[in-house]
């Protein structure tokens, strides 16, 4: 089992905590599961007695008895025995009504550590009630990104790019990497996001037009690094004989990000040094979708490495965002800490007409932050004061 150390590392500080709630959330079979059984096997390697470790798994029928805030104070509280800390282990939470106020009562007893799991965003802070305001700390996993996928798959340098190449086709959530036949590949990615669909948007909701919301997924997908228009998959769902409100597209398309299936980038404004909310894009959390959501036979490489790239700056604790220059646009602006990294994306610089397109995306923007082009290619084409980078140095560090 591939220990995910980078998340461990973030969460370690917070193991004996009882005042704060751990929050751990994502889209489903991201690892979420594995991490909080990783931090059983860390607490238990302290001599807690076991006793003081209650793990619940929601999906389970053992604990369907369960059903709202007070059933689980309840249940809790019966297994609390002395004064000392307990380790409460809740996964995929969300199951239970006003779970809020259940975990909220278990903390204030201040002998509790409490971590939960959630694959919506009632995980997160845009949605958890106001028992829960300033009472927690939250930790979004992804599934596993290129460093990961080469610690677990045992993958030596030169046969990076046939890896790389196989995710852009199959993703990297973890369990894929047991399947070694395409088909049941195939079948496991389809059942995941059959699930996430089904009983994360569609019930949640209340969806009854089921095609129109698998349509506009797919021409999302399609559509992946372009400006988004509203008006464009209207228009689109019209030539489909589908007929939609702008409203409820935009349920749709919300639902999507709130079980982190798709990601919201927005665009950054260079010159005017601030966030626009409007023609943003969109990128896959996980490339695996594609591959059942997607009608093309073609890949699209660049994007390919595009979606890539951002999910691993978001990995690398970065705030993302599109790039809008005077001329044109930068792919993504990396922020953290205050500082602003630029970056251009580009799977081959392959002539001198697509490096002077690539480094060129950079000409009015007259400040001193770092400026990079990512690509494949191992010879060096920094110039001008942007570095180029090779892809797979920027994957396997933990920083650039």
């Amino acid at each position: 089992m591939l220990k995910r150390e980078k998340y461990l590392e973030k969460i370690r500080a917070f193991y004996d905590e009882t005042s704060l709630i751990k929050i751990i959330y994502g889209q489903r079979r991201a690892g979420k599961s594995v991490i909080l059984t990783q931090i059983i096997d860390e607490i238990k390697e302290k001599k807690v007695d076991e006793s003081h470790i209650i793990y619940i798994n929601f999906e389970s029928l053992d604990y369907s008895f369960i059903k709202n805030a007070q059933d689980l104070n309840d249940y809790i509280k019966s297994q609390l025995k002395d004064k000392k800390i307990y380790y409460i282990f809740l996964d995929e939470l969300q199951k239970v009504k006003e779970f809020e106020k259940g975990i909220n009562s278990l903390r204030i007893t201040n002998q509790c550590s409490i971590f939960i799991t959630g694959s919506n965003s009632k995980m997160t802070f845009s949605e958890l009630s106001t028992d829960l305001t300033g009472r927690y700390v939250s930790f979004r996993v992804n599934p596993l990104n290129f460093k990961e996928v080469v610690e677990l798959t045992k993958t030596k340098e030169n046969d990076y790019e046939k890896l790389l190449f196989d995710i852009f086709e199959w993703g990297t959530l973890p369990q894929r990497f047991s399947f070694a036949e395409s088909g049941a590949r195939l079948n496991y990615i389809s059942d995941v996001y059959d699930s996430i669909i089904l009983n994360d948007v569609v019930e949640r909701l209340g969806i009854k037009d089921i095609n129109s919301f698998n349509k506009i997924f797919q021409y999302i997908l399609e559509t992946e690094g372009r400006e988004f228009s509203a008006q464009n998959v209207i228009n689109y769902l019209k030539n489909e004989h589908k007929e939609i409100s702008t409203e409820t597209l935009y349920n749709y398309i919300n639902a999507l990000c709130s079980t982190f299936v798709i990601n919201k980038v927005y665009r950054y404004d260079l010159t005017g040094k601030g966030v626009l909310k409007t023609l943003n894009k969109y990128y896959a959390s996980d490339l695996g979708v594609r591959k059942i959501k997607v009608n093309k036979k073609e890949v699209n490489y660049s994007i390919c490495l595009e979606n890539l790239v951002y999910n691993e700056l978001i990995a690398k604790g970065y705030d993302v965002y599109i790039g809008k220059t005077k001329n044109g646009e930068v792919d993504f602006v990396a922020i953290k800490d205050k500082e602003f990294k630029y970056i251009q994306v580009c799977l081959h610089l392959s002539s001198e007409e697509t490096i002077e397109r690539e480094f060129g995306a950079y000409k009015g923007i007259d400040d001193n932050y770092p400026k990079y082009v990512i690509s494949l290619d191992k010879e060096d084409f920094s110039r001008n004061g942007i570095k180029h980078l090779n892809a797979f140095d920027f994957f396997m560090k933990e920083d650039f």
